[in-house]
């Protein structure tokens, strides 16, 4: 089942750091921010990571629980988390079955070979569990601000 912007989010249950499991009824109430990345310690993801990292306060002020999502394991998440010392948790999602619920399993060419890979991808989940806004496929730069003006959006009376 995949997701689909004001549309419920399908069942799910993940790991998280912090010995956090996450799920779609989980958070119900919150704003949650799913950031999908590629990898733990590359470059673009560890900018991406400290750019959250660095406007984490604001997420929380505007009433929003950030989470990064990788394939990567629990050991290797808690080392990326310690290093840079994110405030928020990051999902193992070693067997995929989120990246492939939000659609982000790509085929891409790295070094001429073909590879299955994340897309860097961020999903703003409302209180009330409906999907709210996906940015796919996306540059980091300026990206963490542009969720932050759609969180604080969400909080505007229509």
């Amino acid at each position: 089942m995949a997701v689909v912007v004001n549309k419920p989010l399908p069942e799910f249950e993940a790991n998280a750091t912090g010995g956090l499991k996450v799920s779609n009824q989980s958070h119900l109430g919150q704003v949650i921010v799913l950031y999908f990345y590629p990898k733990d310690n590359t470059p673009g993801c560890t900018t991406e990571a400290m750019q959250f990292r660095d406007r984490y306060k604001d997420f929380v002020k505007a009433g929003a629980t950030v989470f990064g999502v990788s394939r990567d394991n629990m050991k290797s998440h808690d080392e990326f988390k310690t290093k840079l010392e994110l405030p928020f948790e990051l999902i193992a999602d070693t067997e995929e079955k989120m990246c492939h619920m939000f659609g982000v399993v790509k085929n891409k060419i790295m070094y001429g070979k073909k590879v299955k890979g994340i897309e860097r991808s961020t999903f703003l989940i409302g209180a009330d569990g409906l999907l709210k806004e996906e940015w796919r496929g996306l540059k980091v730069p300026g990206h963490v601000d542009d969720v932050l003006k759609a969180v604080k959006a969400l909080k505007k009376p229509a």
